[in-house]
């Protein structure tokens, strides 16, 4: 079962597009934000240093928006076992009713820090977010 983490976020003035909601951007955003903070809050301080990720691809699902002063809850955890240098990455926002609004499912790279080159993901890099 893979661990979860979680994140509140506040849609401010300059998240608000043109349709008065939070714009598709800042959704993408608030994505790249809860994977590096996962990675940052869980990842061993050796494999910190090691190694970095990119986005190789984003799905995003929008069901529904938030407007000015609305606060979602992100959830977001690794689904799978890493296939290569390539790991899948969920996260969903929900509202303050509990109402799934924004699901994404994005696949993230993992490089080498020394030589920039893609780096197979080991098991034990992995295994920090995985519940015991």
């Amino acid at each position: 079962m893979p661990s979860t983490f979680t994140r509140t976020f506040v849609a401010l003035p300059e998240h608000i597009d043109e349709l008065g909601h939070v714009n598709n951007t800042v959704w993408v955003q608030w994505i790249q934000d809860m994977a590096t903070a996962h990675w940052d809050a869980v990842a061993r301080p050796e494999d910190r240093a090691a190694f970095f990720w990119v986005v190789v691809r984003h799905e995003i699902d929008y069901r529904g928006n938030v407007s000015e002063g609305d606060t979602v809850t992100a959830t977001t955890w690794i689904e799978g076992p890493a296939l290569g240098a390539k790991s899948l990455r969920r996260v969903e926002f929900a509202d303050s009713a509990g109402k799934r609004l924004v699901s994404a499912a994005t696949t993230w790279a993992m490089l080498d820090r020394a030589t920039g080159r893609l780096a197979r993901v080991r098991p034990e890099v992995l295994a920090a977010f995985a519940d015991d």
